[in-house]
């Protein structure tokens, strides 16, 4: 199997920044395997410096994957086929890698399985960057839906002279009464003070939060 290089090294996932993938070759017959330089990478070696057997690819495995990938792996071994897993693995320099490996069983004339090969990418970078954006897009939204609040709070106060929490609880009723999120309502409101053309119905839309906004407080009195 070559070894992977120039554009297959690469995912769009992560962006400019190569990644570090290898090749594999088992052959069945004394377990003889055979890794790219790829794969010393992946596992903390350079080439040399060990030599892959199965008890050392084993040994690389996170203690919690380790049984799942056993199993993966000898199912392989009886039935043949094409294999996909997701795992983590520890490199010789204490490292914990997330990898992807897909590779596929090569079988003989009489339905044998001979050998295995395929390829290991690590992911590490890829989830450690996504995770990171998530994190970021969600503190960027949750800072946007504050802001967007906050406008049509002081919309309320200003056109109704009512004070703070008032105006936020309004806006709460109003969500619950309508069964839409309070950012929902938030934003018409907003977007309506905003724009020129519908700035002339921002009377009647507080209005009808402000109705919205008494009805829990008649609801009690009646009660």
């Amino acid at each position: 199997m070559a070894e992977l290089s120039g554009p297959y090294t690469y995912s769009s996932a992560l962006g400019d920044n190569q990644c570090v993938a290898g090749t594999f070759h088992v052959d069945l017959d004394g377990w003889k395997i055979e890794w790219s330089d790829g794969m010393f990478e992946l596992h903390g070696y350079e080439r040399g410096d060990v030599v892959p057997t199965l008890e050392l690819l084993y040994s690389h495995k996170h203690p919690e994957d380790r049984p799942r990938c056993e199993e993966i792996v000898a199912q392989v071994c009886r039935t043949g086929g094409y294999f996909c897993m997701y795992h983590r693995i520890i490199d010789a320099r204490g490292r914990t890698r997330r990898v992807l490996t897909s590779g596929d069983a090569i079988m003989n004339a009489e339905g044998e399985v001979t050998s295995i090969e395929g390829v290991m990418v690590d992911l590490t970078s890829t989830l450690q960057r996504e995770t990171e954006q998530t994190a970021r897009d969600a503190v960027a939204g949750a800072t946007s839906t504050r802001s967007v609040i906050d406008q049509a709070r002081g919309i309320l106060m200003g056109q109704l002279g009512m004070g703070s929490d008032d105006a936020f609880q309004m806006l709460v009723s109003t969500s619950s009464h309508r069964n839409v999120k309070l950012v929902v309502v938030a934003a018409e409101l907003v977007q309506l003070a905003n724009s020129e053309e519908t700035r002339g119905y921002l009377t009647d839309a507080v209005r009808a939060i402000q109705q919205d906004g008494r009805r829990p407080a008649a609801r009690r009195r009646a009660s």
